[in-house]
């Protein structure tokens, strides 16, 4: 009997020394207590709106509305917007089903915290049961925080922001229902639960990730995107560009850590998995083949549908894998604009477009990235055009990076940061930004310290 007793006592130290993740024991763990053997992840899940694609299908939105019971819609769009075919094709469909609604169209292009406020006042001064976004990243982000906040009044603003700018405070109540009608072929909004926007304190980008936000329904009608001027499309199709390429390239899921003590806890961005890899690598080839095509003639129905089915697949993918480098460091780059005007975009205020921001430190990242997964990287360069069968692994770096100088130079993008108003004296300011970043600079597969941003930085002064 004695024996039994210490057989059964070593099993209880045993049961309290083992890992409580679900990965390594049956026991059910309740609290904020790390997994205290295994420190990396072990699992991923996929999340993404449904979709519904078609040239025309914005007609059906009212239909939708109906079928939701809505009684009192918020539709979001921006000034610009409000007098263009893809507002007033939605617009049409809820008059003729009878669906009232009200309007807000002063969603700020690249939005702030005091934008962000906006509208969530405006969403909290009516009793809304649907929301409908109609534009591009702008607008779906923003109409994700007026229904989250509207449907959380007794938050503070900073409670739901991603850590360290803000709490990070994990989403547990309901939402109402989104739609999302995208009208430009680049942010991916439509499948995500991620909101982003300037936070004007710090005069850097942070955000909202949770899958909470992201729309219950994205409807993709490519006809909408024939109305995008030719920079609009351009600087769009590289957000796409970028999404696929730092998705497919993130640190894999099982590196990441720590590992959760709750699925609670998993973050939307995981790192590259197997599921997301095949979003975002066919995205690439989409791009690859029809965003040339889909900036020089606003006419070529096939090449813009074509590049908005591409931002919805590497909006899959990066929704689910998450980005790193190129985006973490677009936000200062964004955030700190001094004077420059972006051409296409009928703003006010001084602006480097967010497909911009991140395209233009793509050659330097990928170079500094290559040698953790060179494979990925000369995958990549291939997809784009680059002839690899004689290249080794080492110069993977170097030749992804010389294709997308090309590539960018046959779309005249600027000529590296400088050109939108930054020069060396703005670097530490610009890493300094980019340090808050951590939700994606983490999903990097090269850890990198303050000096290598600096280096990273220089060298996109100039891409050509």
């Amino acid at each position: 009997m004695a024996g039994r007793d210490r057989v059964v006592h070593l099993l209880r130290q045993l049961e309290r020394a083992a890992c409580r993740c679900p990965a390594h024991s049956n026991t059910y763990h309740q609290g904020a207590a790390t997994c205290s053997v295994r420190t990396t992840d072990y699992a991923f899940e996929m999340a993404s709106s449904n979709i519904r694609y078609g040239a025309g299908v914005s007609r059906e939105i009212g239909m939708d509305l109906q079928n939701l019971g809505a009684r009192n819609v918020c539709l979001m769009t921006d000034k610009n917007l409000s007098r263009l075919p893809p507002v007033n094709a939605v617009l049409e469909s809820l008059a003729k089903n009878g669906v009232k609604y009200k309007v807000y169209d002063s969603v700020r292009v690249e939005p702030t915290d005091s934008s962000f406020k906006d509208a969530i006042s405006f969403a909290k001064n009516e009793s809304f049961d649907v929301f409908v976004a109609v534009g591009g990243g702008s607008v779906i982000d923003t109409c994700k925080a007026a229904n989250l906040y509207a449907c959380h009044p007794d938050a503070d603003f900073l409670d739901f922001v991603n850590a360290p700018i803000g709490k990070g405070k994990p989403i547990t109540g309901a939402l109402k229902p989104l739609i999302a009608v995208p009208t430009t072929a680049g942010t991916g909004s439509e499948t995500t639960g991620v909101a982003i926007f300037d936070y004007e304190p710090l005069k850097a980008k942070t955000g909202i990730a949770s899958r909470a936000i992201r729309p219950t329904l994205g409807i993709v009608d490519p006809t909408h995107t024939l109305s995008m001027p030719t920079r609009v499309a351009a600087n769009s199709g590289f957000d796409v560009l970028c999404h696929a390429l730092e998705s497919y390239t993130a640190l894999p899921y099982d590196q990441r850590s720590p590992c959760p003590p709750n699925p609670i806890s998993r973050p939307a961005y995981q790192g590259s998995n197997p599921i997301s890899d095949v979003w975002s690598r066919h995205a690439l080839n989409v791009v690859a083949k029809y965003m040339k095509r889909a900036v020089r003639d606003p006419e070529d129905l096939e090449a813009r549908s074509s590049m908005h089915l591409a931002s919805v697949f590497a909006g899959i993918g990066f929704g689910n894998a998450g980005v790193h480098l190129c985006h973490g460091m677009s936000y200062p780059i964004a955030g700190n604009v001094k004077t420059h005007t972006a051409k296409g975009y009928s703003v006010e205020h001084p602006l480097v477009p967010h497909g911009l921001s991140v395209v233009l430190t793509s050659p330097a990242v990928f170079s500094f990235t290559a040698p953790m997964c060179p494979e990925r990287h000369l995958d990549a360069a291939e997809i784009l055009g680059a002839d690899i069968r004689q290249v080794k692994r080492a110069d993977a770096g170097a030749v992804l990076a010389d294709t997308l100088r090309q590539f960018l130079f046959d779309l005249q993008v600027e000529d590296g940061l400088a050109a939108v108003g930054y020069s060396k004296d703005d670097v530490p300011a610009l890493v300094q930004g980019t340090i808050p970043q951590e939700r994606v600079t983490k999903l990097s597969p090269r850890g990198h310290t303050e000096d290598d941003l600096a280096e990273l930085f220089e060298a996109s002064m100039k891409l050509y």
